[in-house]
């Protein structure tokens, strides 16, 4: 932690001042609690997910990755945006220090809003003072930087002429004439969403002022009316944004406003449309197919869901279920990833699904899983969290390196050793110019044990096996739950399930997608061969059947302290092949074992990479390595080794492929 201690050093001076102006600020923002706000979330959501608050992670599989984020990849991180003049930006905007912009990206001051973010996440699984104290000094150095009204983008403060990439477009340099690129309300929409998770972390109102201060000024900038500005963002997320700062003040016009964005979205009499590639060629309702930047696209699904949830919506609704329908049968990877093209960083045609130049950005996968898990919670289907469980255990986690300090921008499903595109493609970098992935993974990462269990009045789905302790509480008492497994290296799972008195509740497991027989809902991949063993389920040691509706394993009966559940997933390789229509994946399978889709490296398989293929009875054998990659189980055939997909690039630069020739 001593890196922390350097950041704080270096503006120490600085620091000490604004504390001291900010301490003797009279807090005039006000949180209007209202009847509303706890109703308008019981309303929204069908299922509420538990609170990472009440979960505690114990896991092998995922402890270790959240525990590296939290010791590594956030102090370096801190220590990368320092280099870069992120800090520096706030204060040169504030007059604190004298200079010029610093860094490459329009969007630099989101980088450190998402540091804080996961960083506050991991305060609440981890509480840890002296990185609370970082998160304090680094609000500080924000709040210099925000102008008098709320105005909070340090590039258009310091210079607006002069913007930091040639992409974005100015005239006078006024505020927000350049919408389409200058990312201004990109940068508040990460500005809500970390301010809302550093409150609900520490209960400090320092960032949430300067965060409500700025959707004010949002407020009485944009809407209808002759003294605001008709206009949308270039690249959503300040929707989601507004909906988080509403959800925390009950404050409708926040939730007005993110509709208004929205509903205007391909709307040519409020704004000249941007296009497809920000997803504003037609009104949102009316979208269908998945188009252009991937991540700005997933980011605004994920607030059509929102809207469809809070406001009861049917045609916002049947629209993110169309888009959602074409995206999961026509546009994603195996691997859970989305988004083929580096040009655009852009979803392609149906089909479009190329491996060694596929893109599949880490961001992407990330906002996909904020999606997946709000459908979820809308509407209870099993098929979410099939989507959610290969996301994040292949194309997510793929994006940062075992040692937490290098990443993955583009997650390509094959490597020449050679090909490289803007962020690179065969080989992980220590940072990016356009560092979001980075900070995308710190946010997400420290929360991931969110998306484990969700409930209802008289139900608790668990979504995720991973071992943990919960504390879940059901109308008026409480339930402790606590897994066993070493998923998704194995199958078998315990339960233990403790009411706090005795008490009539559903317990429902999802069963895999994988164990269904599912690659993906829908035709765009299958299995060649169906897994005939079934789950084996027993209750207090005693075998039980099984009910199975809707994918998950309904329990429903009197539940005591002491109870246990066991549960026994059978694991096997899987072929999988792809729909005809994919024509780069024709002759080919990929390999999973459980939910873990396999990569052959060049440096397993020096002598044979070339001649890498699986015939149609080819036998496979699995063996559990410990002290290898962290530890995996490695698969093996014939003269080849396979790894899990996210371990890949950890040994130097080479050659991979996940899709390998199949010999009949």
């Amino acid at each position: 932690m001593k890196n922390y201690q350097i950041t704080i050093t270096r503006y120490f001076g600085v620091i000490f001042i604004i504390i001291g102006m900010y301490s003797c600020k009279e807090n005039k923002t006000k949180i209007e609690k209202k009847n509303a706000t706890s109703e308008a979330k019981e309303i929204a959501y069908n299922l509420e997910p538990v609170n990472i608050r009440n979960v505690r992670l114990t896991d092998d599989f995922w402890l270790p990755i959240i525990e590296r984020v939290q010791e590594k990849t956030i102090d370096y991180a801190i220590n990368k945006i320092d280099e870069e003049g992120r800090l520096e930006n706030f204060l040169i905007a504030g007059g604190a220090m004298e200079g010029e912009v610093r860094g490459a990206m329009p969007f630099d001051d989101t980088d450190v809003y998402k540091i804080i973010e996961g960083a506050s996440y991991s305060l609440i699984s981890s509480p840890n003072t002296q990185l609370s104290r970082v998160l304090d000094s680094l609000i500080n150095i924000i709040e210099t930087g925000q102008e008098e009204d709320g105005y909070l983008t340090t590039w258009r403060t310091i210079n607006p002429a002069n913007p930091p990439a040639e992409w974005v477009e100015v005239d006078e340099g006024k505020r927000w004439e350049s919408l389409y690129m200058s990312h201004e309300l990109y940068n508040a929409g990460h500005l809500y969403e970390a301010a809302a998770a550093h409150y609900e972390a520490t209960g400090k109102r320092a960032f949430l002022d300067i965060a409500l201060k700025n959707a004010d000024l949002m407020v009485k900038t944009f809407g209808d009316g002759a003294d605001k500005i008709s206009a949308v963002p270039g690249h959503q997320i300040i929707e989601t944004g507004l909906i988080k700062l509403y959800n925390v003040t009950g404050k409708r016009e926040y939730l007005d406003l993110a509709k208004y964005f929205l509903d205007n979205r391909g709307n040519p009499e409020n704004h000249k449309l941007f296009g497809e590639y920000s997803q504003d060629h037609i009104p949102v309702i009316d979208q269908e197919e998945v188009v252009g930047h991937a991540v700005r696209a997933v980011y605004m699904y994920a607030a059509m869901t929102d809207i469809a949830a809070i406001e009861n919506d049917s045609s916002y609704l049947k629209a993110v279920n169309k888009l959602w329908n074409n995206m999961v049968t026509k546009k994603m990877y195996v691997t859970g990833g989305i988004g083929a093209k580096h040009e655009n960083e852009a979803f392609g045609e149906n089909y479009e699904l190329p491996n060694l130049t596929a893109y599949n950005e880490t961001c992407a996968a990330i906002g996909d899983v904020y999606w997946n898990h709000r459908l979820h919670s809308l509407k209870g289907d099993v098929k979410y969290f099939d989507i959610i469980e290969r996301s994040l255990y292949n194309g997510l986690i793929s994006g940062l390196s075992l040692d937490g300090k290098k990443f993955f921008y583009p997650n390509a499903l094959e490597s020449d050793g050679k090909y490289e595109f803007n962020q690179g493609a065969c080989t992980r970098k220590d940072w990016f110019d356009c560092s979001c992935c980075p900070t995308n993974l710190i946010r997400f990462l420290p929360s991931m044990q969110g998306l484990i269990y969700s409930k209802s009045n008289n139900a608790i789905y668990v979504n995720l096996y991973a071992s943990n302790k919960a504390k879940i509480g059901l109308n008026y008492h409480d339930v402790e739950i606590a897994q066993q497994t070493s998923y998704p290296w194995s199958g078998e799972v315990e339960l233990s399930v403790n009411p706090e008195i005795p008490s009539n509740f559903n317990l429902k497991l999802r069963v895999p997608g994988w164990l269904r027989n599912e690659v993906l809902p829908g035709d765009l991949y299958r299995y060649v061969d169906e897994l005939r063993l079934k789950p084996e389920l027993s209750v207090n040691g005693k075998i039980t059947d099984i009910n199975i509706d809707n994918g998950y394993i309904n329990l429903q009966r009197d539940w005591k302290k002491g109870d246990t559940v066991t549960i026994k997933f059978p694991m096997e390789v899987r072929r999988i092949i792809a729909n005809q229509k994919v024509s780069e994946d024709q002759g080919k399978v990929a390999l999973e074992y459980g939910p873990i889709v396999y990569a052959f490296e060049e440096i397993d398989n020096k002598e044979h990479f070339k001649n890498l293929e699986v015939g149609v009875d080819t036998k496979f054998h699995l063996e559990k390595e410990k002290d290898f990659l962290r530890g995996v189980n490695v698969l093996n055939f014939r003269e080849f080794t396979g790894i899990p997909y996210y371990a890949w690039s950890n040994r130097g630069v080479g050659k991979m492929k996940v899709w390998l020739p199949l010999k009949n």
